[in-house]
């Protein structure tokens, strides 16, 4: 049986999350106490009509009976449960701002006397621990609901395979950090194609481009050690349980040194037997 328990932020997007776990296949089910889906996954596998994947809405609407998710968490486990949870996140003002073009009340709107702000204060330390422990970290804030759905599909589409899964990302710093990454290097410390008039408005996908980066001898070398770095921790990762390892590259305008970085990693990774995926961030951006 494979189980996911989907938590988070309110207003993050686990409605969103809860819809593609539907489309794949998952049977779903909202905000169940942690202590019942230990019998629900009792039933599961008694059951004649066998239901294999399950995922659990849990968050802070349940209150004191979420305190006992962790031990829900261990006792499916014991059971032989494959069981991930996936915390989804977003930033403050991102989350007030959906909460205004829904209308909606904040699960903590009355103890925090209708201020939107205490609330996700208030949320953020009660879910401080599950977010410690998630197999999966989302966060949504900049994403469109195609984006998000696309990053869903490609963590849990196929998830019954054994061998970790490869996200690598470039970016730009100008448009903001990345913050639901395991592994981040900044490549602004190499030679920047962006002030060589023939390449400004080029990419790293471009072999001039990539060419004109790595042409540098500290590229080279940074991208040996990086490479070298990151092939040592995989195992050590993968010996810790993690199923999901996301690596960012990121330089000032996310369209030429960590475009050429991450498409350089991902070539390395993909010769060493890895499942990659990557994206450009902002890569189209002016």
């Amino acid at each position: 049986m494979q189980f996911v328990i989907v938590t988070g932020m309110s207003g993050s997007g686990k409605s969103t999350a809860v819809n593609v776990l539907e489309d794949i296949g998952y049977y779903c089910i909202d905000n169940m106490p942690p202590e019942l889906m230990v019998k629900f996954a009792e039933i599961c596998g008694q059951s004649s009509n066998k239901i294999d994947k399950v995922a659990f809405v849990a968050d802070i609407r349940g209150g004191d009976l979420f305190l006992k998710l962790q031990d829900a968490v261990k006792d499916m486990k014991a059971m032989g449960v494959s069981i991930k949870i996936l915390f989804l996140d977003s930033s403050d003002d991102a989350i007030v701002r959906r909460y205004k073009e829904t209308r909606r009340k904040h699960p903590l709107d009355e103890i925090s006397y209708g201020n939107i702000r205490k609330a996700i204060e208030t949320e953020r330390e009660f879910l401080l621990n599950v977010k410690g422990q998630a197999d999966y970290y989302v966060d949504t804030t900049n994403s469109s609901v195609a984006e998000f759905k696309e990053r869903m599909y490609s963590i849990f589409l196929d998830s019954n395979e054994d061998h970790m899964k490869i996200d690598v990302r470039s970016f730009g710093f100008k448009f903001g950090s990345m913050t639901d990454v395991d592994l981040m290097f900044d490549v602004r410390c190499l030679p920047n194609p962006f002030y060589i008039p023939e390449l400004k408005y080029k990419t790293g996908l471009n072999e001039e481009v990539s060419g004109y980066v790595m042409s540098f001898d500290e590229a080279k070398t940074l991208l040996a050690k990086l490479t070298d770095l990151i092939d040592y921790l995989i195992p050590l990762y993968e010996k810790e349980g993690k199923s999901q390892l996301v690596i960012a590259f990121g330089c000032t305008g996310g369209k030429h040194r960590s475009v050429t970085f991450a498409e350089a990693a991902a070539k390395h990774l993909t010769e060493q037997g890895h499942k990659i995926r990557i994206t450009h961030r902002d890569i189209e951006k002016r």
